[in-house]
Formats: structure tokens, C-alpha cells, sequence
């Protein structure tokens, strides 16, 4: 499995949504939404539609030949 960058945050979980933006993959909520109902983001491996998905430390994200990896409370590797 390769490593990839994190995206760190201080809560227990953060939405797919949220995280598109906290990542800089897109501009704003609506683009998020366009592109997870899309069936463009995969979540540890699989298609996810639902934009309202919580991400917990250790989810992987990606797509379109990049990702990251959800991690709690740490700094950015």
C-alpha cells in the first residue's frame, strides 16, 4: 500500500465533503457535491455517492490518481 499524504484534523471524524475542501480538491460545497454524486471520490477502495460520509483516522481517499489519508490529531507528514 502506498503512503499517502495526510489530512489531519482534531475532531473524531469530519465529513467527505468537508474534507474535499479542507484537502483543496475542490472550491466549494456544491463542487463536492457534484463530484462525490459523480461517482468520482473512492473511499478505501470504493465508489462513495453519499457526501455526508464520516471520514475516521486511517480512511483513505482518492481519486483521480491522487489521494490522502484521513489522520486525529497530529501534523501533516
Amino acid at each position: 500500500m502506498t503512503a499517502l499524504p495526510k489530512l489531519c484534523i482534531s475532531t473524531p471524524w469530519i465529513r467527505l465533503d468537508q474534507a474535499l475542501k479542507a484537502a483543496d480538491w475542490v472550491q466549494s460545497g456544491g463542487e463536492a457535491k457534484v463530484r462525490i454524486q459523480a461517482g468520482e471520490i473512492r473511499v478505501n477502495g470504493r465508489v462513495e455517492t453519499r457526501r455526508g460520509r464520516k471520514l475516521r483516522s486511517g480512511d483513505r481517499v482518492e481519486a483521480r490518481g491522487k489521494g490522502f489519508e484521513v489522520e486525529v490529531g497530529s501534523l501533516a507528514s
